[in-house]
């Protein structure tokens, strides 16, 4: 685990964990603690069930990469969703946050455009509490 948080889990590896520990510093000013878990392997995949045990916890879950649509986000989602039995603990339905359906750009300015960053983790996430309390988190504009 790289960040505690109570709000939601979101799992992710590699490049995205600096992406998704800068969303979180932001999560945090907006009164969202976001538990961030770094999978570090996907062969194998949690093996001490740390995912689990954070969802328990949450109830929500983002699962972010910066492959494709249906790709690593969707193994993990199927990982911890159907193989280990996550939907037990969901109170929100789980969400992925992927890279573009196209091949980034050569550059680091092709990175932003293709690639999950830390304003569309913080949408997502925060759109997630808004269907939990929209009293409390009212629509971003």
């Amino acid at each position: 685990m790289i960040r505690p948080g109570r709000y939601v889990s979101i799992v992710t590896y590699g490049a995205c964990c600096r992406i998704a520990l800068d969303a979180a510093d932001k999560l945090s000013q907006a009164g969202i603690e976001a538990e961030l878990i770094d999978v570090q392997s996907l062969l194998p995949f949690d093996i001490h069930g740390q995912i689990i045990e954070s969802l328990k916890k949450t109830a929500r879950i983002l699962f972010l990469d910066e492959d494709v649509p249906g790709g690593t986000s969707a193994y993990m989602l199927q990982e911890v969703i159907e193989k280990q039995g996550g939907y037990y603990w969901l109170d929100s339905e789980p969400r992925t946050l992927s890279g573009k359906a196209h091949r980034p750009a050569y550059g680091s300015d092709g990175d932003y455009w293709s690639k999950p960053n830390a304003e569309e983790i913080f949408d997502s996430v925060y759109n997630m509490m808004h269907e939990v309390d929209p009293a409390a988190y009212p629509p971003l504009r």
